[in-house]
C-alpha cells in the first residue's frame, strides 16, 4: 500500500495511470558521486575509559562495515550523490548504535538492578529509538524490497559531459 503522505514517483504515476491528467513532475536529478567513507574516529571519539573505548572501537568497525556494504549498492541502484552523504552516514551510525545497545542487552539483560530496584535496561529504549530512525533511512534510501519498487535506476551515462550542460 502506498504512503498517502508521500508523493509517488513520476515513473509510478505513469505506470499506474494518471486519471487527474495533472502534469507529472520528473523530480530533481542530482550529479552522481562516489561517496568517501567518513572518518569514524570523529563520530565515535576515543575515550580514556577502556570500557567506552572498546565499545567505540566496535562501533567504528560496525559503521565502516555497513558503509562498505550499503554505499556500492546505492551508487548503482539509487544514483546517490554528495548531498546524500550525511543521510548514509547517519544510517551507518544507527546500525552501529543498535549493535551497541543489543550487546548491552545481551550482557546485562532486559532488566537491571539500579538504585531504586529492578528496572528496564535503558538500552532497550535506545535500541527501539534507533530502529525507528533506521527504518526511515531504509525507506528513504530504498534499501527494503518495498521501497525499491518506488526507485527507478538512473540511466547509465554514455558521455562524460558536464552535469550542467
Amino acid at each position: 500500500m502506498a504512503d498517502r503522505y508521500r508523493p509517488t514517483s513520476a515513473v509510478q504515476r505513469a505506470r499506474e495511470g494518471n486519471p487527474s491528467k495533472a502534469p507529472i513532475k520528473e523530480g530533481v536529478v542530482i550529479p552522481h558521486a562516489i561517496l568517501a567513507e567518513p572518518d569514524w574516529s570523529e563520530v565515535f571519539k576515543s575515550s580514556p575509559d577502556p570500557a567506552i573505548e572498546t565499545a567505540n572501537e566496535r562501533c567504528r568497525n560496525v559503521a565502516s562495515t555497513e558503509w562498505r556494504r550499503v554505499v556500492p549498492v546505492l551508487e548503482v541502484a539509487a544514483g546517490i550523490g554528495e548531498v546524500d552523504h550525511a543521510t548514509v552516514k547517519d544510517l551507518c551510525v544507527c546500525v552501529a548504535r543498535i549493535d551497541q545497545a543489543e550487546r548491552d542487552l545481551s550482557e546485562r539483560g532486559l532488566v537491571v538492578t539500579a538504585e531504586r530496584g529492578t528496572v528496564k535496561n535503558g538500552a532497550a529504549t535506545i535500541a527501539t529509538q534507533y530502529r525507528t530512525q533506521l527504518s526511515r533511512y531504509i525507506r528513504e534510501l530504498g534499501l527494503s524490497p518495498s521501497a525499491r519498487t518506488a526507485i527507478t535506476a538512473p540511466e547509465p551515462d554514455d558521455d562524460d559531459s558536464d552535469v550542467w550542460d
